[in-house]
């Protein structure tokens, strides 16, 4: 009987002490959290703010909201973007409305005339590159520097032609008569020549010329002898105004693109990889879709080079681009 009793006054006392703690927390967390109240030294503009972006995810659905909710809050910001104080900007209930190019931006266009194949250079019309055995030893050798045949490459013409993939209902496809200018934008690291030469000039041979304002090249911090000043005097003796970016230190990919895009003049940005080859009306679609709605963003159909024998394969149009969980990307 003695010992029952002292174990309900022991159960007591610890749900009187749980208690006690529990009050205690709930006080603290009043005090210090901007969950609760002002608290102790709260910033009021915080709560603001939160119930800014809270207001905004409610009155501002879709894929355009978060474009919305940061012009909608940086409206009255000195150092707003250029495109901001250049054109008005609505807010709908789908989000950012931005008004369509204005007609002198626009430019005619016509499509450019097909990469004539030059005899049976290899490579020529996409078609494989096959290294004769007594240069395997060299082909190997070579391929450890960027991870791909780099032999096969500098065998293959800077300008090769390649076969016309696009189906032929696309090939009948009209596009608006005026669409707006685009730069590319071209980020490198210890490049191989040929490809990075390959790269540029099939951007200018399959680019309708009025369309292609310029291209930017940004190195980042490249280490080969090849990427310096000669690939300064060459850029000067492009049909298209080329224009070069140097980082002091390694970057990496993403803020590489974005020191290009600070010095974009194209009302469009277009990033591609320094080792791609463009291929027959790649361009037109793709500005179609962004003079109907300034707020889209972009990509075609990526295909496939052969790092072996630079075979252009094409891919299936029915596939995605994805990430699995740790967060690789996939087709």
């Amino acid at each position: 009987m003695f010992r029952s009793k002292i174990r309900i006054h022991t159960c007591r006392i610890i749900l009187l002490t749980s208690l006690v703690w529990l009050l205690v927390d709930v006080v603290l967390l009043a005090l210090y959290s901007d969950c609760f109240g002002d608290g102790w030294d709260c910033n009021k503009n915080k709560n603001v703010n939160n119930d800014y972006i809270a207001k905004d995810n409610d009155e501002f659905r879709g894929k355009k909201a978060a474009i919305a909710a940061a012009l909608q809050k940086n409206a009255d910001d000195e150092d707003a973007n250029i495109e901001e104080n250049e054109v008005e900007h609505e807010v709908g209930d789908d989000g950012l409305m931005l008004p369509q190019y204005p007609r002198s931006r626009l430019k005619r266009w016509k499509p450019v005339p097909s990469v004539k194949p030059q005899g049976d250079s290899p490579g020529e019309m996409g078609k494989a590159v096959n290294i004769p055995i007594e240069q395997e030893k060299l082909m190997l050798d070579k391929f450890q520097e960027n991870q791909f045949n780099l032999l096969a490459s500098d065998m293959i013409s800077l300008n090769r032609s390649l076969t016309d993939v696009r189906f032929e209902k696309c090939k009948e496809k009209q596009y608006p008569e005026l669409l707006p200018t685009t730069s590319v934008v071209i980020v490198f690291h210890n490049e191989a020549w040929t490809t990075l030469i390959r790269t540029i000039w099939s951007t200018i041979n399959r680019s309708p010329r009025p369309l292609l304002k310029e291209i930017i090249l940004v190195d980042d911090a490249s280490e080969k002898e090849h990427l310096g000043k000669k690939l300064e005097d060459y850029i000067k003796t492009l049909p298209v105004s080329t224009r070069l970016f140097r980082t002091e230190n390694r970057s990496g990919l993403i803020r590489a693109r974005l020191l290009g895009a600070k010095h974009v003049k194209g009302d469009v940005i277009t990033f591609l990889d320094a080792h791609c080859e463009c291929t027959e009306g790649w361009l037109e679609p793709l500005l179609a879709r962004i003079v109907k709605d300034r707020t889209t963003v972009v990509c075609p159909i990526i295909d496939v080079i052969s790092d072996t024998t630079f075979e252009y394969i094409q891919a299936s149009d029915m596939t995605w681009g994805g990430f699995n969980w740790k967060l690789n990307f996939r087709w």
